[in-house]
């Protein structure tokens, strides 16, 4: 899109609509935005997740116990193994050793496990952070628990590397139902991920953007609303500011002409 069409789409920003949930921290960077600038910012998350059925997760014919590392890359991915492994009345042995894709994470299975009796290995924050620690563990066999809709990083690498691994879809990414917000008009529309962009045309088909400003956050985001033929107007990270409320905030300055 040429800066030409960008800057003729600049108009002042009043309302803002994140496809996320209402954050619970009330020092969010979103809380900030609309009290330094005078707008208005609604919450609504774009998509939800599924859990996997006990007897739709037998259909994969995956034995957890056969296995003797797990790779989680999200708090979701924890909480669903954990609940089919309840559902399935597996006891996870001691001697399983997990591997994290943040600190976050990491922490995160204290609801689950006793985290200092455990062998836990834990990346930065990127899955190619992850990837150099596996790198380390070729000997293990892997489970991999993820939703229907998952970046192929991850296993890839482990395909491509030769590792003994198994996939297992244990929760389902699918498209809120929005049918209740009557208006989607919003001066910008942030998104996070492309489940959110086919969430917005799954709910409201006939969707027109005209002037409502679309911001997306990551390349993937980024790729899907290009497909959808939408006109992006904000994109995340940027070198001058890697947060999506940080590449916002530059857009709402300059609209607004603070």
């Amino acid at each position: 899109m040429s800066n030409s069409i960008i800057e003729e789409r600049l108009k002042e920003v009043k309302s803002l609509l994140v496809s996320q949930p209402k954050p619970s921290d009330p020092k969010s960077p979103y809380y900030k935005l609309a009290d330094k600038y005078g707008i208005k910012v609604d919450f609504r998350p774009f998509i939800q997740v599924d859990p996997i059925a006990a007897k739709e997760f037998r259909k994969q014919k995956i034995d957890i116990l056969k296995h003797t590392a797990i790779i989680f890359t999200s708090r979701n991915a924890v909480d669903h193994f954990f609940a089919i492994c309840n559902d399935l009345k597996v006891d996870i042995p001691a001697d399983m050793k997990y591997f994290c894709i943040s600190e976050q994470t990491a922490n995160y299975l204290q609801k689950y496990i006793v985290v200092r009796k455990r062998k836990i290995f834990t990346g930065s924050r990127t899955a190619e952070d992850l990837i150099e620690i596996l790198k380390k563990h070729k000997n293990e066999k892997y489970l991999f628990p993820c939703s229907n809709i998952r970046k192929d990083d991850i296993p890839n690498f482990l395909k491509d590397s030769g590792y003994e691994y198994s996939e297992a879809v244990i929760y389902e990414t699918v498209a809120s139902d929005l049918s209740d917000l009557d208006n989607v008009y919003y001066d910008i529309i942030a998104f996070y991920s492309p489940s959110g962009i086919n969430s917005l045309f799954v709910n409201f088909p006939d969707f027109k953007q005209n002037d409502t400003r679309i911001a997306v956050f990551g390349p993937t985001t980024a790729k899907a609303a290009k497909e959808a033929d939408l006109v992006l107007d904000i994109e995340a990270p940027q070198p001058n500011a890697p947060s999506m409320t940080g590449a916002l905030e530059l857009y709402i300055k300059k609209a607004n002409k603070l």
